[in-house]
C-alpha cells in the first residue's frame, strides 16, 4: 500500500510539473477568459463585469502558478504568460466589438468596447512587471554568491589557521611530554640498575663472609684432622716398630734357645722316651709362646690395618668435603655470575626500551610534522578553490 501511494505521488509530481501540464493550464485559463468575454458581450452584460471577469481569471492564474510548487515557473516566463493572456483577452474583446459594430451604432459604444479591451492588456502588463520585479538578476545572484563564498573562504581560512595553531601547540606539547617521559624512564632505569647492582654487591659481600668463614673452618678442620692423622700414624708406626723389634728379639731368643736345645739334644745320648718325657713340658711351653707370639702379631697387623683404613677413610672424607666445598663455591660463583648477567640483561633491556621510547618520540614528532604540512596544503587548496579569482572585463557590445 505504501509503495503504491509513493508510486502514485511520484507519477502525479511528474505529470503536474511537466511543461505540457503548464501549457495546458495556460491554454485552459486563456480559453476560459475568451469564452467568458464572448459570452458576456453577446449577452450584453455590463461593461464592468465584462472587464472584471478576465482580470479575475488572470489574477487566479497568477496566484496558482505562484503558490503551487509543482506548477511554479520562472518569474520571467510567468510574466510573459500573463502578458500574452491579457493581450489575447484584448484581441478577443476587440474582435467581438468589431463583429458587433454596424453603421447605425453610436461612437460611445465603440470607445467603451475599446476601453474594456485595454483593461485586460493593462492588467497583463502590470502582472508582468510585478513578476519581473520579483525576478532576481543572475548577475546579482552570482555577485552575491561570490561575496558569500569569499566570506565563507575567509571564515574557513581563519578556522584553519586556528586549527593549525592548535595542532602545532598539541605537537609541541606531545613532543615535550614524550621527551619528559623518556627522560623520566631513563632516570628510573638508571636508579633501578644502581639499586640492583648495589643489592648484588651487598649479597656478594654477605655471601663472601660466610664462605670465607666456612673456608677457614674447613681449613682448620682439615689441618686438625691431618695433624691428628699424622700423630696417630706416627704413634701406630712407632708402636708397630717397637712390637716388631720386640718380636724380632723374641724370635731371635727363641731361635737361639732352639739352637741351644738342639745342640744339647744332639750331645745327649739318652733313651728316646726319657728325652720325650723331659722335653714335653718345654715343647708345650714353646708352642704356647709361639702361638701367643703369632696371635700378638696378628692383632698388631689387624690394628695396623684398621689404622691405615681409618686414615684412608679420613683422607677420603676430607677430599670429599673439599670437593663439596669447592662445588658449593663454584655453584655460588655461577649463581652470582647469573645474577650479574641478569642485571646486565635488565640494564640492556631498559636501555633498549629507552631507545625505543626515543624512536617513538621521533616518530610521533615526524607524524605531527606531516599532519601540520598536510593541514597547510589543505588550507592552500581550499583558499584557491573558495577565493574568487579576478575576471577579465568583458568587451562592451556594439
Amino acid at each position: 500500500m505504501a509503495e503504491n501511494s509513493k508510486r502514485e505521488a511520484g507519477l502525479w509530481s511528474r505529470i503536474v510539473g511537466s511543461p505540457r501540464t503548464n501549457a495546458a493550464i495556460f491554454a485552459v485559463a486563456t480559453g476560459a477568459g475568451c469564452i467568458y468575454i464572448l459570452t458576456a458581450k453577446l449577452n450584453e452584460i455590463s461593461a464592468f463585469w465584462v472587464t472584471f471577469g478576465p482580470v479575475l481569471i488572470m489574477m487566479a492564474y497568477a496566484g496558482l502558478i505562484g503558490m503551487a510548487r509543482a506548477l511554479r515557473l520562472r518569474d520571467d516566463q510567468s510574466g510573459d504568460n500573463l502578458y500574452y493572456m491579457g493581450f489575447l483577452f484584448t484581441l478577443t474583446s476587440l474582435g467581438v466589438s468589431l463583429f458587433q459594430f454596424n453603421a447605425n451604432g453610436a461612437a460611445e459604444q465603440i470607445v467603451q468596447n475599446f476601453g474594456v479591451a485595454i483593461a485586460s492588456t493593462i492588467a497583463g502588463i502590470a502582472l508582468r512587471v510585478f513578476f519581473n520585479q520579483m525576478r532576481r538578476d543572475p548577475l546579482e545572484v552570482e555577485a552575491a554568491a561570490r561575496s558569500e563564498l569569499a566570506d565563507a573562504a575567509r571564515r574557513v581560512r581563519r578556522d584553519l589557521d586556528g586549527l593549525v595553531l592548535e595542532i602545532s601547540h598539541f605537537r609541541r606539547s606531545a613532543q615535550q611530554t614524550v621527551l619528559d617521559g623518556f627522560e623520566e624512564t631513563r632516570q628510573k632505569v638508571d636508579e633501578v640498575a644502581e639499586s640492583i647492582m648495589s643489592g648484588l654487591k651487598d649479597v656478594a659481600a654477605r655471601s663472601a663472609e660466610p664462605l670465607e668463614e666456612v673456608t677457614r673452618q674447613s681449613g682448620s678442620a682439615l689441618d686438625a684432622l691431618s695433624s691428628s692423622m699424622v700423630e696417630r700414624l706416627k704413634d701406630s708406626a712407632s708402636h708397630l716398630s717397637a712390637e716388631t723389634d720386640r718380636l724380632t728379639k723374641g724370635a731371635s731368643a727363641v731361635a737361639e734357645s732352639l739352637d741351644q736345645i738342639s745342640a744339647k739334644l744332639s750331645s745327649m745320648q739318652t733313651p728316646d722316651q726319657v728325652i720325650e718325657v723331659k722335653l714335653a713340658p718345654m715343647i708345650q711351653g714353646l708352642t704356647k709362646a709361639v702361638n701367643a707370639f703369632g696371635k700378638n702379631t696378628e692383632s698388631q697387623s689387624l690394628a695396623m690395618t684398621q689404622a691405615i683404613e681409618t686414615a684412608r677413610a679420613t683422607s677420603e672424607s676430607a677430599a670429599m668435603l673439599v670437593a663439596a666445598l669447592q662445588k658449593d663455591l663454584e655453584a655460588r660463583d655461577v649463581a652470582l655470575g647469573r645474577s650479574l648477567n641478569a642485571v646486565q640483561e635488565a640494564a640492556a633491556a631498559a636501555s633498549s626500551a629507552a631507545e625505543g621510547a626515543q624512536q617513538a618520540a621521533g616518530q610521533n614528532a615526524g607524524l605531527l610534522d606531516a599532519i601540520g604540512r598536510r593541514v597547510d596544503e589543505m588550507i592552500g587548496s581550499i583558499s584557491e578553490m573558495l577565493v574568487p579569482r579576478p575576471e577579465a572585463p568583458s568587451k562592451p557590445e556594439a
